[in-house]
């Protein structure tokens, strides 16, 4: 065998053992780009690259966001991590025979809506405190105190004590103009973990208590998204691409991820002025039990559609007895808003106000009709239970600890 020979031989076996040393760890490899393709620089190692939709035919879609920074910069001083003081009461303790006292700290997380230190919140996160305190951004601390809430809607109005502070309220958008696949970011405190950010995409809109399982049936349209949420992320804000708050964190499904819900800001615009003169939300009543419209009704009940909800009953003396509604009538408007799902009528018929005059349109025998309603004040009702023994979706739990 020739000099040369044996010399390539040489090269080609230190060639191999070289490659092998190099493999020996396994290691991604990008994808050749074609050899037409335009360079790209890389990202910055200072600020990762977000993923954007891409259109047909190559190149982010119009609209599509590089990185979530410049919106995270613009809203995190507007939120604030919420710490609630709870006093529980134990049966028995220790052997000792008779009530035991401790306080237990809820952690959640809120958002500025005015300079004067107000600040929106999950009621469940402050439900039961004998103390709240909220930090900001910068890592002070301040005492609240709680101006109202709502159980039912599970909103909750607090004010910071802290006056001559420069505060920065987050701007709110409008929540009815949500499409499924917006763009959605979620802002919180999990776990202790303050100003964490998850980003996602608006899931579906339209969600009813129904299906949520939040014991209080009588709400729809609830905002579903993929950003992750989880504990102590309760009263933080869901935020569009404008940096605007469209709906307030609220619960997770407890058997999935990805899955979980926001109350639509423009439902807590309508109560927050009630909560801050009130401290309460008083809701007018039109008195009917409703249900969806099912398609195997529309023929024998001559109906053009399966939309509208289906009055099951009627209670005594109520608004809708005094207007003669009746149990078998399908209500398609009501104070000149459309009703195209069940779901819609109890917030629109509790948000209209007491005295309201209302004009509601339905079908009975096939036939339309309109009567003039005047709505009387919501009784008080016992809340339902929150269906923990089943699966479901729940208020998003405290973070387990001290």
């Amino acid at each position: 065998m020739s000099p040369a020979r044996l010399v390539a031989i040489a090269a080609l076996v230190a060639a191999t053992a070289a490659c092998r040393t190099r493999d020996s760890v396994p290691s991604l490899r990008a994808i050749p780009a074609p050899a037409d393709a335009p360079s790209v620089a890389p990202p910055s190692s200072e600020r990762p690259a977000v993923p954007v939709a891409v259109q047909p035919g190559g190149g982010p879609l119009p609209g599509s966001p590089t990185s979530f920074a410049p919106i995270v910069r613009a809203v995190r001083s507007s939120v604030v991590s919420v710490f609630a003081a709870i006093r529980e009461v134990n049966s028995m303790q220790w052997g000792f025979n008779g009530p035991q006292e401790r306080m237990a700290l809820g952690r959640g997380t809120g958002f500025l809506i005015a300079s004067n230190g107000e600040i929106l919140t999950n009621n469940h996160v402050i439900q039961g405190a004998a103390f709240i305190e909220v930090q900001l951004d910068d890592g002070r601390r301040f005492a609240a105190e709680v101006l109202g809430r709502d159980e039912r809607l599970d909103v909750a109005l607090l004010r910071m004590k802290a006056p001559g502070v420069q505060l920065t309220p987050a701007r709110l958008g409008d929540s009815d103009r949500l499409s499924v696949g917006d763009w959605a970011l979620a802002m919180g405190n999990p776990y202790g973990l303050a100003q964490t950010v998850t980003a996602g995409i608006v899931s579906a809109i339209g969600r009813t208590g129904r299906e949520v399982h939040l014991g209080d049936d009588s709400f729809g349209n609830l905002i579903q998204t993929d950003a992750s949420i989880n504990p102590g992320n309760s009263g933080g804000p869901l935020l569009n691409l404008a940096g605007e708050v469209i709906g307030i964190n609220v619960a997770v499904h407890r058997e999935a991820q990805g899955v979980g819900f926001a109350i639509p800001i423009n439902m807590a615009r309508v109560v927050v002025p009630q909560l801050r003169q009130y401290g309460h939300v008083m809701r007018s009543w039109l008195g009917v039990s409703i249900g969806p419209v099912r398609d195997n009704m529309v023929d024998w009940m001559h109906l053009p559609d399966a939309r509208g909800a289906l009055v099951q009953d009627v209670e005594p003396n109520s608004p809708a007895a005094q207007a003669d509604l009746r149990a078998g009538d399908v209500i398609r408007h009501f104070d000149g808003q459309d009703v195209s799902d069940s779901t819609q009528l109890p917030w629109l018929a509790s948000s209209a106000g007491i005295g309201h005059r209302a004009q509601v349109e339905f079908y009975r025998g096939g036939r339309v009709q309109t009567v003039s309603v005047t709505l009387g004040a919501m009784p008080d009702r016992q809340s339902i239970a929150l269906p923990q023994d089943r699966p479901g979706m729940v208020p998003i739990p405290p973070p387990s600890g001290p």
